[in-house]
């Protein structure tokens, strides 16, 4: 693997590297996440409720930081300021991990989950339509586990997935001191 980090004696220079790889490896499975929540909704037709909308965020901004932090560690940037780069997405990425333990500690009933799941705000216009109006807004609630694969629900996989890229973050945090 050649991506311009060899020393002057020709060696590849390790930590920069690990950096590379790391970033790179949370880069294309935070894409490939998203990518998969995307098909689920705009394919499959499972709509996410509002703590599914806001486990996103994480991987919104780990694509383009992480790709960033790859792109810095082939050309050559301090390891320093890539190694910060690393921390902030462990960081987001296990924040994003305790979100999607609360949220699927809602879907077991562990606990409460927030009261503001609700439809969309409709204009009901004259009051004939009201009754039409209301059974078309479909809710999509926090508690409400749409789909199931081997036990665990999307919120499940979230926790697996921002764990192990939080792990690849740190490991390539560490390499970077």
């Amino acid at each position: 693997m050649s991506n311009g980090t060899t020393t002057a004696s020709g060696h590849m220079n390790r930590p920069r590297d690990a950096i590379f790889v790391a970033s790179a490896g949370i880069a294309a499975i935070a894409a490939a996440t998203i990518a998969g929540a995307w098909f689920f909704e705009l394919v499959l037709d499972i709509r996410p409720c509002p703590l599914c909308l806001e486990q996103r965020y994480a991987y919104y901004l780990a694509i383009p930081l992480a790709a960033l932090v790859a792109f810095g560690a082939s050309q050559g940037v301090s390891r320093r300021l890539l190694g910060a780069g690393l921390v902030i997405l462990a960081l987001a990425l296990l924040a994003n991990a305790g979100l999607g333990i609360y949220h699927a500690g809602v879907e077991w009933g562990f606990w409460q989950g927030p009261t503001d799941c609700s439809g969309p705000i409709v204009d009901f216009g004259n009051t004939g339509n009201l009754l039409d109006s209301l059974n078309k807004v479909k809710v999509i609630r926090c508690d409400e586990v749409q789909w199931r694969f081997l036990g665990l629900s999307l919120a499940g996989y979230n926790v697996l997935i921002s764990l192990a890229m939080a792990a690849l973050a740190a490991w390539g945090a560490a390499k970077a001191r």
